[in-house]
């Protein structure tokens, strides 16, 4: 791998007498340090010490490209810490990692808890709401937290969100002498002097979070009336058929409930509606899910707004789809792209129809009732037929 000028080492708790030679000798060897101040003043960095900026920014490492250069990160620099976000503007050899063991080890040993079925989170500078789509019946959790007030949020966060009765260890200063771990519950938090860093393992109850089955209930999202409603919605992701690290424009897309979802099963989305208000429910439901990372919404007419985004893996249609739409969906979509529309209206069924005769794929018509009081008894109310059309372009 050459010899690199970037050496990133993963730094203990304590001193920098616990490092292994290898990463004392490329302290030494360095002629720029970068790292924060309790880190700098750990490895004696002295005048070739540099402290990260605020906000975070790799660009001072980057400009002194070429120099013998040391980065000193928390534990293992590529599990949430600095390792990847310099890697990503730097070729394979220009830098050698040499890892401590992380939080997330140091906490789980102490705990006893297997990694493997543990999910770990970095929440320096992500909202709590990131943990909405990983909440589930017994699950462990160890979230990494900005600073000493931010296990109090957590155990807020978490007793809003049905999970008071949650087990919570806060851990201080990991790996080092002054360590402490102590434990408490989300609705009974009262800890105070809490000191960073500092990590929170998190046992849920048997009772919390979201299913993993398409078709949340209506009332989880923010919405006017107009939402692809649950059975739809299901019958709808099915189609798209979702995988991780795939990309869906939801064009027309209302409340974005269908967005919504597909970012919940591990993809990405860009929400594209034309309503403000309507906007601002989708911006909502964004925040409510934690999905800030995942999805975004774009305002304004489909037909421009599409321009110029980066192509998607999968489209649903589910408002406004028109002829012009169609034309220029099926013009710039590449082979292999999954389209899913849903109409309602004559015009929207007559459209789709068409669609199927010259592209084929899969015209579904979807009719639906529900039971609803007539008199002293019951009786069916169906609600408006759905046609869906479904191509593999």
């Amino acid at each position: 791998m050459g010899d690199p000028w970037l050496k990133i080492i993963g730094m203990p708790d304590d001193s920098a007498s616990a490092l292994p030679p290898a990463s004392r000798d490329a302290i030494a060897a360095a002629q720029v340090i970068f790292g924060g101040p309790r880190h700098l003043d750990l490895v004696g960095a002295g005048t070739r010490g540099r402290a990260w900026p605020v906000p975070f920014s790799v660009d001072p490492v980057l400009a002194v490209k070429g120099q013998n250069t040391v980065v000193l990160a928390s534990g293992d620099p590529f599990w949430f810490g600095a390792g990847s976000s310099l890697a990503a503007h730097l070729a394979l050899g220009e830098w050698a990692v040499l890892p401590a063991p992380s939080t997330f080890s140091l906490v789980a040993g102490q705990l006893g808890w297997r990694m493997e079925e543990t999910t770990c989170h970095g929440l320096h500078a992500a909202p709590l709401s990131r943990l909405r789509r990983v909440l589930s019946p017994k699950g462990q959790l160890i979230c990494l937290l900005r600073d000493g007030a931010a296990p109090a949020e957590l155990a807020v966060w978490l007793t809003d969100h049905g999970a008071g009765q949650a087990a919570l260890w806060v851990c201080e200063r990991m790996g080092g002498p002054h360590q402490r771990i102590r434990q408490t519950t989300a609705a009974g938090f009262n800890l105070t002097d809490i000191a960073a860093p500092v990590a929170v393992a998190v046992a849920l109850p048997g009772d919390v979070g979201l299913s993993r089955a398409s078709g949340l209930p209506d009332d989880s999202f923010a919405h006017d009336g107009q939402i692809t409603k649950r059975p739809v919605r299901a019958l709808t992701l099915s189609a798209l058929a979702p995988r991780p690290g795939e990309t869906l424009w939801d064009i027309g897309a209302g409340s974005g409930s269908v967005s919504v979802e597909w970012c919940l099963a591990g993809g990405r989305a860009t929400a594209f509606e034309i309503k403000p208000e309507r906007v601002r429910n989708i911006a909502r439901n964004i925040d409510d899910f934690g999905l800030s990372h995942l999805m975004q919404v774009i305002e304004g007419p489909s037909l421009e707004t599409i321009q110029d985004q980066p192509l998607p893996d999968a489209v649903f249609v589910g408002g406004g789809g028109s002829s012009a739409l169609f034309e220029q969906l099926c013009a710039i979509l590449p082979k292999g792209t999954r389209l899913v529309a849903n109409g309602v209206t004559l015009e929207t069924e007559v459209l789709l129809a068409t669609l199927h005769a010259a592209h084929g794929g899969s015209l579904l018509r979807i009719e639906l009732a529900q039971s609803q009081p007539l008199g002293n008894m019951r009786g069916w109310q169906p609600a408006r037929p759905v046609v869906q059309w479904s191509v593999i372009l």
